[in-house]
């Protein structure tokens, strides 16, 4: 009698392996996408505790304990966004209340759109007339939109409300018992791999911390030019218009387009000539590819290492899932990701297809 062949066993085997790979995977996306406040508050407080934990150890060599230290920079850190956030509040404040003449100009703008596409759909309703607009269930469908948009902003509200009160304590903690978490960190995994474990995490701080403090220089660099920009051609809330387009240079390649939308919105009330947007969306456009192009890479150095198509698949994704939080963060997380395949025998080559 011939034995039970094997082949079959193993591809049920694997098959299984594969499915519970891809439950797993689906409730970690579930998790991301619902509780994205608490990720988004955790990932961020990472990030600024790379980003500090350099001055707290100069602090701590001349001779400061590394927890007053810790405090000291978180304090420094609180004192830097307050007085940024109060600079924006009082010029928003002051673009608020000049927001009616901009808001009429919008609504000129926008009726102009509308009749447009009012007429390509009676055109469209001439060739297909059975398939008319219907009013009625146009007028149904909107107060589930005002209110799908009511919710996603009281979720947006609920995240910042988190990132306000926990990361700030999240990171002194993170600061000022560094060397426990770091300990502890190590005892998750079997005494075997803690060498490899370490090598990553320490790739994975250096990619993190280059990341940060490049990309914060590129930026200040996009708002000093953006603003001098607008000041040179007399547009109206230069600076508020150049740090609108500095956040945005954050988000690589569709940022630079984004950009031109603050600059259009205060122009509109100035200049009616196509001329005058072209200039911006030019000047712009030149800023925030010589910004990424050739001041990033000198900062930022190569250590990202990620690929055109595995950037814009990530802001894609992360887009998606988290909003303009994602398109923030998109990049670190998909770096972070490759320093992981790097450092993880079977996920090579995923990491080789990410920096190719």
């Amino acid at each position: 009698m011939s034995a039970t062949p094997t082949p079959p066993s193993l591809v049920r085997f694997t098959s299984s392996n594969f499915s519970m790979r891809v439950i797993a995977a689906a409730i970690i996306l579930l998790f991301f996408y619902y509780a994205a406040g608490v990720v988004i508050t955790l990932l961020l407080s990472i990030l600024l505790a790379y980003f500090l934990d350099p001055a707290v150890e100069l602090l701590e060599r001349i001779g400061l304990p590394r927890t007053l230290g810790a405090m000291v920079m978180v304090l420094i850190l609180i004192a830097v966004l307050v007085a940024v956030g109060y600079g924006l509040w009082t010029r928003t404040s002051d673009f608020a209340e000049n927001w009616p003449k901009y808001s009429s100009v919008l609504q000129r703008a926008a009726g102009v759109v509308e009749g447009k596409i009012k007429g390509i759909e009676g055109q469209v309703s001439q060739l297909a007339p059975e398939q008319g607009a219907p009013s009625a269930s146009a007028v149904h469908t909107e107060p589930s939109i005002v209110r799908t948009l009511i919710f996603r902003g009281v979720g947006s509200l609920y995240a910042l409300f988190l990132e306000v009160t926990f990361m700030p304590f999240l990171v002194f903690f993170m600061l000022a018992e560094k060397r426990q978490v770091w300990h502890g960190t190590l005892q998750l995994f079997p005494a075997s791999r803690r060498t490899q474990v370490k090598e990553t995490l320490e790739d994975l701080r250096d990619v993190l911390r280059d990341y940060l403090a490049g990309m914060t220089i590129v930026t200040l660099i996009v708002i000093a030019a953006s603003s001098l920009f607008f000041w040179i051609i007399g547009m109206e809330y230069p600076i508020l218009t150049g740090i609108a387009s500095g956040l945005l240079n954050m988000v690589p390649y569709i940022g630079a387009v984004i950009a031109w939308l603050p600059a259009f919105i205060i122009a509109l009330a100035k200049w009616t000539t196509i001329g005058q947007f072209v200039l911006i969306a030019a000047t712009l456009t030149i800023i925030h590819v010589l910004a990424i192009n050739l001041v990033a890479p000198q900062l930022v150095g190569r250590r990202v290492r990620l690929n055109a198509v595995a950037i814009t698949i990530a802001l894609l994704f992360w887009g998606w899932v988290w909003g303009g939080m994602g398109l923030v963060l998109a990049i670190p997380i998909t770096a972070a990701l490759r320093v992981i395949c790097d450092h993880t025998e079977s996920w090579k080559p995923i990491g080789r297809w990410l920096s190719a």
